[in-house]
């Protein structure tokens, strides 16, 4: 990578992170003051697993619709079109210890969840693509390693 690029993520050498991890991206700040905190939830090693495209979709709509349960300055939590994690990002809120806090409530909620919301044909573009059990298994494993979330290359915090 010689040239910089517009998008954060372009400049990040995939090759030395160690997932799963949990990195605030990058603080914007707004005019009347306002910051957006962005995070790259990284849930699979980049170029060396994915998740399954129908239990990220499961699991986008479980984390979307419960983690507002756990913090009122969600603005939009969206999967990566890579399939190796995704993008959280938030207003008005700086602790980082926090964030790992509701990420962790949010998946334990999506390991009880007897199913997916808004999985249907009305509320959802691809309706028949989902697996609770996928997104079940995505969680778990994720939660499994909550003491590495804060390692990014793989350095002990």
């Amino acid at each position: 990578m010689t040239k910089k690029m517009n998008v954060e993520s372009f400049n990040l050498d995939h090759t030395k992170v160690v997932a799963p991890y949990v990195r605030l991206v990058g603080v914007t700040s707004g005019h009347n003051g306002d910051e957006i905190h962005k995070y790259d939830l990284r849930f699979t090693q980049p170029n060396k697993a994915h998740m399954k495209m129908d239990g990220l979709h499961s699991l986008e709509h479980l984390m979307a619709e419960n983690i507002r349960n756990h913090m009122t300055n969600v603005i939009d939590i969206g999967p990566m079109g890579c399939q190796t994690g995704f993008y959280l990002s938030v207003i008005n809120h700086n602790d980082y210890d926090e964030v790992l806090v509701v990420i962790e409530k949010t998946l334990n909620d999506v390991l009880e969840a007897s199913e997916v919301p808004a999985c249907n044909e009305v509320q959802c573009g691809w309706a028949a693509n989902h697996s609770l059990e996928g997104a079940k298994d995505i969680a778990r494993d994720m939660l499994t390693k909550r003491d590495e979330w804060k390692n990014v290359f793989g350095e002990e915090a």
